[in-house]
């Protein structure tokens, strides 16, 4: 059964991707994660923060690393712990020097600046690819929403003009105009977009008065939100597509190589099963092609994006109509 693909020009075996997050922490876990068969790993974000060796608080420290862990956010590290610039190079290069698979590096930064001088340390230090983790709070009200996008749109080109690897951008769902801003990044020459940032959830204590900050293990319910956002891009971009949370078993990866996929990536299906469950979703997956006579995924990608639709928007319209007047009043 042929489950090859290519992502961000990368000649892949299949699409089952390590996602950035805890598992990439320890050299042993990685290494079992190769003989389980893992096409390619994703390394936590690098943070500006610890690059330029800023104290931040607790909650500061906890939201980012919620924000980059691409779907098992309740693993924090302790503060006191993180990798700093030179250590995450230092293990960067021992991930490379033990494992045969491409490891990618990932970066979070706040001006342009450090965007761009990290990327080339990541490139030097041997990362097959980088992830730019772009977000954005959306908190501060002097910023306007094109002003967000034209600085995202800089950051990645001023990257990508120096560097040999390719770049890859994870988006957050929470844009105005999500596929109008992706065409720019594409524009921009970004190699790939990663579909989406998971957030963690947050209460409010009312007797402590104190913010409650939770990020559990995905569910393959969050699938739905990224078939989505890959549906609308499939076709429309250049730029190869990931989709990173909610993705738990082979028939999410059959979803997500519909909806225009090149690759999907686990994390919190691998810290609930251990490495070795990337070896059975794939055996499952190849079980599944063959049953339903796919000879390939190629064959099937983007089978169901929007590309497909004369009139995306007004497809989408219609089906809300609909599906709104079949609900039963309570």
């Amino acid at each position: 059964m042929d489950l090859k693909t290519t992502y961000l020009g990368i000649r892949l075996p299949h699409p089952l991707v390590v996602g950035s997050g805890p598992l990439g922490d320890d050299l042993d876990v990685v290494k079992k994660l190769e003989d389980a068969g893992a096409a390619a790993i994703v390394l936590r974000s690098l943070y500006e923060e610890e690059i330029t060796g800023e104290q931040i608080n607790t909650f500061l420290h906890t939201e980012s690393y919620g924000d980059s862990s691409a779907e098992a956010g309740s693993y924090f590290p302790d503060p006191e712990s993180a990798l700093g610039p030179d250590e995450y190079l230092e293990h960067l290069r021992r991930v490379k020097s033990t494992v045969k698979i491409p490891v990618f590096a990932s970066l979070n930064g706040s001006t342009l600046g450090s965007w761009v001088s990290y990327a080339h340390l990541l490139e030097q230090a041997g990362a097959d690819a980088l992830e730019l983790n772009i977000h954005h709070p959306a908190s501060d009200p002097t910023m306007s929403a094109a002003e967000v996008e034209r600085l995202a749109v800089d950051v990645v080109r001023e990257v990508k003009r120096g560097l040999r690897i390719p770049v890859a951008v994870k988006l957050s769902p929470m844009l105005t105009a999500f596929a109008h801003f992706a065409m720019q990044l594409d524009n921009a020459g970004v190699d790939g977009f990663v579909l989406f940032t998971r957030f963690h959830d947050v209460d409010i204590d009312v007797y402590e008065l104190e913010v409650i900050r939770v990020m559990k293990l995905s569910e393959s319910s969050e699938l739905q939100l990224r078939l989505r956002g890959t549906a609308a891009l499939a076709g429309r971009v250049k730029a190869s597509l990931a989709i990173t949370g909610g993705v738990h078993t082979a028939l999410d990866v059959v979803k997500g190589t519909m909806a225009g996929a090149h690759i999907t990536q686990m994390v919190s299906a691998l810290l609930r099963n251990g490495p070795g469950y990337l070896r059975d979703v794939r055996t499952d997956l190849e079980k599944w092609l063959e049953k339903n006579e796919w000879n390939s995924l190629g064959e099937m990608r983007g089978n169901m994006s929007l590309e497909r639709i004369p009139d995306p928007g007004r497809y989408e319209r219609q089906n809300l109509r609909m599906m709104l007047r079949s609900q039963v009043p309570g």
